[in-house]
């Protein structure tokens, strides 16, 4: 890991359209950048691919993006764990915004960034133009002491709906991951930040994780040596599953709330609200809604993560785990005949449902206009009335102490203004 090889001018991560067209859409994939310079604890990225940063050129993006355009591959999904950190993120923006503009190529990313990114002057705008429609944010939690708990210090909660808002503006759909499960959290505050979330923050998806120590993280490292029981079954290592001790939650209490976690944030309630807020933000709302539907439905019909699931899960009777007998075949097709009727009709329901709620939102004549208070603007006093910043004594101190920096920034500025010109000459 201390010498890692660099990756610009190395073969290049090309999948051909007979894989591509088993994604929805046909999504190419690949990494401009590996490794990341954060050192969250439930991460394994920084220990598979290291600390250190190595990027590709806008040169290897250009001959990628052009390879995959030649098979009909329009849209694609960048791996890097974030790709806000990768040192030419603006150069391969503009390569790609000059393929769009001056060849008139269509090319659509999914990208994976911090919640930092937007500081960074032109990112969000340029990603835009470069065709990015959807961007996932490790958001992971809204409380300081648990982001602290996880090593993820570069997030700020001061500055989720400063960030938020800005890839509202630039028409771009917002993922957030949501940790649930760290050591502050109970069934209770889980609860409450779920509405906090929906009430005062502009995130159009969240899709939940369970804590889990996975092999090759600092979390499973630590809870090794200290001699913390945890599930010797590897199959229940996938974001889902309680498989260790919690401090303030029985397994069961656990597991419970991460079921129902789904069903409080896409409420249907929640579902127009989002679909308001995208359409007054220029987002299309079809978009949107599938997006929503697969997400919502993935978990709630097909009891799986939107990403271990799809739009129609293929099961073969010759796959199973070695220590299984294989199935007869009237009993397989029986049980896939029972998983078929308990999955697709009511998901195909509730995708009616979704539709029916775009289309009123869609009728609406004010919806253009729409305003909340996750919309509003930023204030000064970093939401004296938000939820958001006094949930918690660790939320309130760091919304003061983002008043204090603000306020000293003013004084700078008004200082700096007020000073007298010495003209020389």
């Amino acid at each position: 890991m201390s010498d890692l090889p660099e990756l610009s001018q190395q073969p290049l991560p090309f999948m051909p359209r007979r894989y591509v067209c088993r994604y929805a859409g046909a999504m190419g994939c690949f990494d401009a950048g590996r490794g990341c310079p954060f050192s969250c604890s439930f991460c394994t990225i920084i220990n598979v691919q290291g600390r250190k940063s190595r990027f590709r050129t806008a040169d290897d993006i250009e001959q990628l993006i052009r390879k995959n355009l030649a098979q009909g591959t329009k849209s694609f999904f960048l791996s890097d764990d974030d790709f806000a950190r990768n040192r030419n993120w603006e150069q391969i923006f503009d390569r790609i915004i000059a393929l769009r503009s001056r060849e008139k190529l269509k090319v659509h990313l999914t990208i994976q960034v911090d919640t930092l990114a937007h500081k960074s002057p032109g990112f969000v705008e340029k990603a835009a133009l470069a065709g990015c429609k959807k961007v996932f944010i490790g958001l992971e939690n809204i409380n300081p002491d648990s982001l602290k708990s996880a090593s993820k210090s570069q997030n700020r909660v001061t500055e989720y709906r400063a960030m938020l808002q800005a890839w509202h503006r630039a028409k771009v759909i917002t993922y957030a991951g949501y940790i649930l499960g760290l050591p502050n959290d109970t069934p209770a505050s889980i609860a409450r930040d779920i509405k906090i979330i929906q009430r005062e923050l502009p995130i159009d998806l969240v899709e939940f994780f369970m804590l889990t120590p996975l092999p090759g993280s600092k979390d499973h490292q630590d809870l090794y040596r200290q001699g913390v029981q945890m599930s010797s079954d590897l199959n229940n290592y996938d974001v889902e599953h309680a498989v260790t001790a919690h401090p303030r939650m029985s397994a069961a209490e656990w597991q419970s709330i991460y079921d129902q976690a789904w069903h409080l944030y896409y409420s249907p309630e929640h579902i127009k609200t989002l679909l308001r807020r995208a359409k007054a933000s220029g987002i299309r709302s079809t978009r949107l809604a599938f997006t929503i539907f697969y997400f919502y439905a993935s978990y709630a019909f097909e009891h799986v993560h939107p990403l271990r699931s799809g739009v129609i899960r293929r099961k073969s009777r010759r796959q199973r785990r070695s220590t299984l007998l294989r199935e007869n075949l009237a009993a397989f097709f029986i049980r896939r005949v029972r998983d078929f009727l308990g999955t697709y009709p009511p998901g195909l329901r509730f995708l009616w449902k979704i539709e029916a709620l775009r289309r009123t939102v869609e009728n609406e004549r004010d919806t253009p206009n729409h305003t909340d208070l996750a919309l509003s603007p930023i204030a000064e006093e970093y939401g004296a009335e938000l939820d958001l910043f006094n949930a918690t004594r660790s939320a309130r101190q760091a919304a003061d102490r983002a008043l204090a920096r603000s306020e000293s920034r003013n004084r700078a500025d008004r200082h700096a203004a007020e000073a007298p010109v010495t003209l020389r000459g």
